[in-house]
């Protein structure tokens, strides 16, 4: 019975080392949990926000520039240092703890820089050469401008160009816009953004973020354009469009700046330019073009053959010359479209051939409620295709359009094909 007994007492101690052994566990990790908690603040709190959104679109590689974690926008130095002491206050800086409740930025009114802060600004941030860069006289002159001048302002572009030899590619950096109007009359602010495009091809176009509420924005975003060689940069233009962002229509067009590059050196590095933003060039409504139609009415099978011949003439419908035109043809019946078809897009040409047929089919016996309209447009990837010109054959038309629904009418099975003038979209 004696052994049974000591047995006993040492099962009744192992409870207590048990719970000896769990409270240490226990402080353990409770103070490794409280440390790795601290050690994760403390590197969000010095960690850098993301750089800058990289720009992908259709046609363009476009990369941000100066990928460095240490580096934030508006400086070009070495160190963080450094960074604090030459960054301009009017630099987009990221800073995550000064956003609003919205996450925007506060707002900042830019102070008017002296002629010492400008000699200080321009060896730092470009070391090479600068052309129309701001001076104390240009400062001294808009600050003398009457009210009524200053209401006919539509603010200034700031940006620069560089030609990148050794990846032989072209890099623009919109940097900042000063005075815009404001667009909208009940916060008396804008919601700016710029669409910028290489012409006179129109091959490369790119756009800003929409930065929200501000009439001053800084955007310091940089575009890089690879397979652009130097000996053609003279043939470009610049085209920058300045709008502003509204969410329940559309954006509104604040004006534009055209910078042709003949006679623009690159060779000696980075340009810093500025430019006042002027209003868009609004074309006029005469001289929209003319468009060859050829119909055909076939009364057995109750269809209507639509042929789109040709366009000459098109009006310009950007500062290159040049339109890409497509034609929409519409079908109405009793003033409601009841079938829609469209041509191909014809690049680059004021004079396009298109020869496309669309057969319609008719839910009517004759043409008496029967219309078509055409809609010529200008193919615009960058944003809302604008319509150059429109047509609109009926029995009711003016012109050479009721003359030709009349003869379609009088001959069917015959194609009489027509050349009609436009009227203004």
């Amino acid at each position: 019975m004696a052994p049974i007994t000591a047995s006993r007492e040492e099962f009744d101690e192992i409870p207590t080392v048990v719970g000896i052994f769990s409270a240490f566990g226990l402080v353990f990790t409770v103070s490794l949990f409280a440390w790795i908690c601290c050690q994760r603040k403390s590197s969000k709190s010095n960690k850098t926000p993301p750089y800058k959104f990289v720009h992908v679109l259709k046609g363009v590689d476009i990369y941000p520039e100066n990928l460095n974690s240490k580096k934030k926008f508006g400086a070009d130095d070495k160190s963080e240092g450094k960074n604090k002491l030459v960054m301009p206050k009017n630099s987009l800086h990221l800073d995550l703890e000064k956003r609003d409740l919205n996450g925007n930025f506060p707002k900042t009114t830019p102070k008017i820089q002296s002629s010492s802060d400008l000699e200080n600004l321009s060896p730092k941030h470009f070391t090479e050469r600068e052309k129309d860069s701001i001076s104390p006289d240009s400062l001294k002159s808009n600050m003398s401008l009457s009210s009524e001048e200053k209401q006919e302002k539509l603010g200034t572009l700031f940006f620069s160009l560089e030609y990148n030899f050794e990846k032989k590619s072209f890099v623009v950096n919109i940097k900042e816009a000063r005075g815009l109007p404001a667009m909208d009359e009940q916060s008396m602010t804008s919601d700016p953004y710029i669409k910028m495009t290489i012409l006179p091809e129109k091959k490369h176009k790119v756009k800003t973020r929409v930065l929200r509420k501000t009439l001053d924005p800084a955007f310091d975003e940089t575009f890089t354009f690879y397979g652009i060689p130097y000996s053609q940069i003279q043939d470009l233009t610049l085209h920058f469009m300045i709008l502003s962002f509204d969410r329940f229509s559309r954006d509104d067009i604040i004006g534009e700046v055209i910078i042709p590059l003949s006679g623009i050196e690159l060779s000696e590095g980075r340009m810093l330019m500025n430019r006042e933003i002027i209003k868009r060039n609004v074309r006029k409504s005469s001289g929209r073009g003319e468009l060859l139609i050829s119909l055909c009415y076939q009364s057995t099978t109750n269809t209507l053959t639509v042929v789109v011949l040709k366009a000459r003439h098109l009006p310009k419908s950007d500062v290159s010359g040049l339109s890409d035109p497509y034609v929409k043809v519409n079908l109405y019946h009793a003033k409601k479209r009841i079938s829609k078809k469209k041509t191909h897009v014809k690049k680059c040409t004021p004079n396009a051939v298109f020869n496309e047929l669309f057969v319609f089919d008719i839910p009517c016996e004759g043409l008496d409620d029967i219309s078509i309209e055409f809609l010529v447009l200008d193919s615009d990837r960058g944003s809302r295709n604008e319509v150059i010109g429109r047509l609109t054959l009926e029995a009711s038309a003016e012109g050479t359009g009721g003359e030709h629904w009349k003869e379609i009418c009088e001959y069917p099975r015959r194609q009489i094909a027509k050349w009609h003038m436009l009227c203004d979209g």
